[in-house]
């Protein structure tokens, strides 16, 4: 059996000072019992380390090898330790993350970047998904976490409230309404409206189309031919609207802007967990939190 690593870690100090005095005041510990854990030591091992007089401390040949290969291994314990206490933290392993693609303008890139940069023990990856499908791969494993946008619903997950944003339009620089700091929802409603498919996402298409329920005549919506289109294409003519949050603001193709719309709700983005967390989703959710509260995504 290995002796404990207490009195390997005092030996090693006693053979460094060769006086049990200096040593014993170095570790913060009495004389005697310096002497009793070296003696136990000796014990443990079957075989003299040390040579005492009254007035000095000499290796044995067992002492010296001792005190040549004892640091290596300890360091490696440390370090052994130390790596499970960064597994037990959540600081270590792979993560999949999946998120919604209209997460992908700002909000899953900002958490991406926070879990990398705060943990280098992290091996972090996120994939763009269709946003019906992220909470059932979280609940059955194939990803670790997902970020969703809209009040989705799903079985063995757990959401937490990750960001609320405002809701506006994207709309060509030069349409009339982009002269206003906001927009009232009839005046948006007077023009065509582009929404997202509903089959990639019914919870948002929803919402959005229930903006403007109340407005007369009811405007005149369409679903763009491509599913994401980064260049917003459609939008270029200065007449179609796209009902969007304002993450979209951030990450704006030339010639587009965004608008807030009077009066409008505000849209949830959610933390997508497994019901039965482990340390690495209790660190996400940490620093999801963390993040959150930094950048002022949710009200105080």
């Amino acid at each position: 059996m290995a002796p404990d690593t207490v009195s390997l870690r005092y030996f090693l100090v006693l053979a460094q000072e060769l006086n049990f005095t200096r040593a014993a005041a170095r570790i913060g510990i009495a004389q005697p019992a310096l002497s009793a854990r070296m003696r136990r030591l000796e014990a443990e091992l079957g075989t003299a380390l040390l040579v005492r007089n009254t007035r000095s401390v000499v290796l044995t040949t067992a002492g010296a090898a001792l005190a040549e290969s004892a640091p290596p291994a300890l360091a490696a314990l440390d370090r052994a330790w130390g790596t499970a206490r960064s597994a037990a933290a959540g600081e270590l392993g792979a993560l999949r993350i999946g998120y919604s693609l209209s997460a992908g303008a700002e909000t899953a890139p900002a958490l991406v970047d926070r879990l990398i940069r705060g943990n280098s023990g992290l091996e972090v990856s996120a994939v763009p998904m269709a946003t019906p499908e992220i909470s059932p791969a979280v609940a059955d494993g194939r990803i670790d976490a997902g970020i969703t946008r809209g009040e989705q619903s799903g079985r063995g997950v757990r959401r937490f409230l990750l960001r609320r944003a405002r809701i506006g339009v994207q709309l060509a620089q030069h349409h009339p309404l982009a002269e206003h700091p906001e927009i009232e929802i009839a005046d948006a409603a007077a023009y065509p409206l582009r929404l997202p498919d509903r089959a990639a996402n019914p919870v948002i298409h929803d919402q959005l189309s229930a903006l403007f329920r109340d407005t007369r005549p009811h405007p005149r919506f369409h679903t763009p031919a491509v599913s994401f289109d980064m260049s917003q294409r459609d939008l270029r003519d200065g007449v179609t609207l796209a009902p969007a949050g304002e993450a979209a603001a951030t990450a704006q193709p030339a010639g587009l802007t965004w608008r807030p719309l009077r009066g409008a709700p505000t849209l949830a983005f959610h933390l997508v967990l497994p019901r039965e967390q482990s340390p690495l989703h209790r660190r996400i959710r940490a620093v999801a939190k963390a993040l959150a509260h930094e950048l002022h995504w949710l009200p105080d």
